[in-house]
């Protein structure tokens, strides 16, 4: 039989590596390497969803990183930027899930494997295009003491909004009834559902996240008013800090910036310092 002393020796380990925070029994993945833009590229399957790491060739003190929540690759201006200031840039699809708690689960082992086998920051940036605000903003509010700051673009902050069509934009049924399913609500209960990002910012305002939004000022499909002007209004009611860069008479599409210098200026302005 073992010993009292030996059974508690790797109680304290196991003690000590979570107090360390780094997502220590994550096991590595198969990895995968190739191309992109230039840069060396990790695929690998995490959680049963394919994930994507994008090395810089020199990386930044800190190891810092930038984490798309959708659509990875589109429009990626500001990503090949950020990778050549020693940036890298992560990616978990996790698709048609709308920020729902199921998504934020498989977040979370994605964010635990890059702490635990690349030794990424503690603290990323969250970059969430269009549908990817609701998972940016959300795992945000989960977890504001991982997270140094939000760059969303034409961003989703309440699923009433879109894919619901609750306000101005029409309806996409195809996505709201994903978005009903995988939430676990109906018609009846989705308009009260507490957690959407408009409803849910005192975590980042607490934790004095700044939010940078870029957005088209005549956004047909995610209406600003309804989505980053409300959030920014409640933000700033907060306390909280938040930056719009209105695209006069602009769509939903194109995002971004052709230049992206403002965002990576605002990237790296808040840059995680661990």
């Amino acid at each position: 039989m073992p010993s009292a002393t030996m059974l508690a020796a790797p109680r304290r380990l196991l003690a000590v590596l979570l107090l360390l925070g780094v997502g220590a029994f994550v096991t590595r993945a198969e990895e995968f390497k190739s191309e992109w833009q230039g840069f060396a590229r990790l695929d690998f399957v995490l959680d049963g969803r394919a994930c994507v790491l994008v090395l810089p060739k020199d990386p930044a003190p800190g190891q810092p990183w930038i984490w798309r929540t959708e659509f990875f690759g589109h429009e990626p201006q500001a990503d090949i930027a950020l990778l050549g200031h020693g940036w890298h840039v992560a990616y978990m699809n996790v698709a048609n899930m709308y920020g729902a708690p199921t998504a934020l689960d498989h977040m979370d082992t994605f964010y635990d494997y890059l702490r635990a086998n690349h030794r990424l920051a503690a603290k990323t940036v969250l970059e969430g295009f269009s549908r990817g605000g609701l998972y940016a903003f959300n795992w945000a509010a989960r977890h504001p003491d991982r997270v140094a700051s939000l760059y969303v673009d034409a961003p989703v902050c309440d699923f009433k909004s879109w894919p619901g069509g609750k306000g101005k934009s029409p309806q996409a049924k195809k996505e709201w009834a994903e978005c009903l399913q995988v939430y676990g609500l109906n018609e009846t209960d989705a308009p009260t559902y507490p957690l959407n990002p408009i409803d849910n910012l005192a975590p980042l305002a607490k934790e004095r996240i700044p939010i940078l939004s870029v957005c088209g000022g005549a956004d047909e499909v995610v209406p600003l008013d309804e989505n980053s002007a409300l959030v920014a209004t409640r933000y700033r009611q907060l306390g909280g800090t938040i930056e719009l860069i209105v695209k006069p008479g602009g769509k939903h599409h194109p995002h971004t910036l052709q230049d992206p210098a403002p965002i990576v200026a605002f990237v790296l302005q808040h840059a995680p310092t661990s």
